[in-house]
């Protein structure tokens, strides 16, 4: 992985190559987020989704291609993964880790001034807050690495409509008034695709379209598998049995690092 990608590339992937065993999990698969944009990441379970992630923060080395990051990238991790025991105030400050403590509690301020339902909530344990509530102590973990750009893993995983709604608002803020940019990773391409300007569809692990939004909202393939309401179909690939191989043997470790991982993908601006 190495810093300073080109044409203004805040994450830029090309060729990417990651195998767990003799299987193939992703297949020279190419993607860029450009500073300042909201690009969508779409596909089925078992495409190779969490294994992109994954390469883009460094968690795994592939196996060929490259990863290049044109500043800091954090991570919205799937499904929360708060210290539920600690304060809401004490994992934003984790978001931090590699800063002084003076440092990580002025940023936690600043988090509040971006997302104010936050203050009222920073006494509160972690774990007894609600999922919407937790995703957003994710988003203000993520931002207190003072990143470019955040990949946010199933924005909408767990939660009721109204309350992904209400996130994909924010989403959209964060974007429009900081110039954050977003790679987004979601099952739901309806609510991704309306999100966002730009997207890819990922399959079996190759990138099987790319585009506008609604280009690929329009594309008779996309709109028939992922926005009528029929489940792509097709059987188990060895690209899927590899996914889901590689995300279960990588799980106790990401949960260990899960709060590092935003404040070390912050600190890469290099290789790592």
């Amino acid at each position: 992985m190495s810093g300073g990608s080109g044409h203004g590339a805040v994450i830029e992937v090309a060729d990417l190559v990651v195998r767990y065993g003799t299987a193939t999990a992703l297949d020279r698969v190419g993607l860029t987020v450009r500073a300042g944009e909201l690009v969508a990441l779409i596909g089925p379970n078992g495409a190779g989704k969490t294994s992109l992630v994954n390469a883009v923060l460094g968690v795994l080395r592939p196996a060929a291609g490259r990863v290049e990051l044109g500043g800091r990238v954090a991570l919205v991790p799937e499904g929360r993964q708060m210290f539920d025991d600690l304060t809401v105030e004490d994992n934003l400050v984790l978001g931090a880790w590699r800063r002084r403590r003076a440092k990580g509690a002025r940023d936690a301020a600043r988090v509040y001034e971006v997302l104010p339902q936050l203050a009222d909530l920073r006494k509160r344990r972690a774990g007894s807050l609600s999922g919407g509530q937790q995703q957003m102590v994710a988003f203000g973990r993520a931002l207190m690495a003072e990143p470019d750009a955040i990949v946010v893993d199933e924005l909408s995983l767990g939660l009721a409509p109204l309350v992904t709604a209400d996130l994909a608002e924010h989403l959209r803020a964060l974007n429009a008034e900081r110039g954050l940019a977003v790679l987004l990773i979601e099952q739901n391409a309806r609510l991704a695709l309306e999100l966002c300007g730009r997207g890819y569809v990922l399959e079996a692990g190759r990138v099987r379209a790319e585009g506008t939004a609604a280009e690929l909202a329009a594309g008779p393939d996309v709109a028939d598998a992922y926005l009528g309401g029929r489940a792509a179909t097709g059987g188990k690939t060895d690209a899927t049995e590899a996914e889901t191989a590689g995300a279960e043997g990588e799980t106790a470790a990401t949960e260990g690092k899960t709060a590092g991982t935003e404040g070390k993908a912050a600190g890469t601006e290099g290789e790592t």
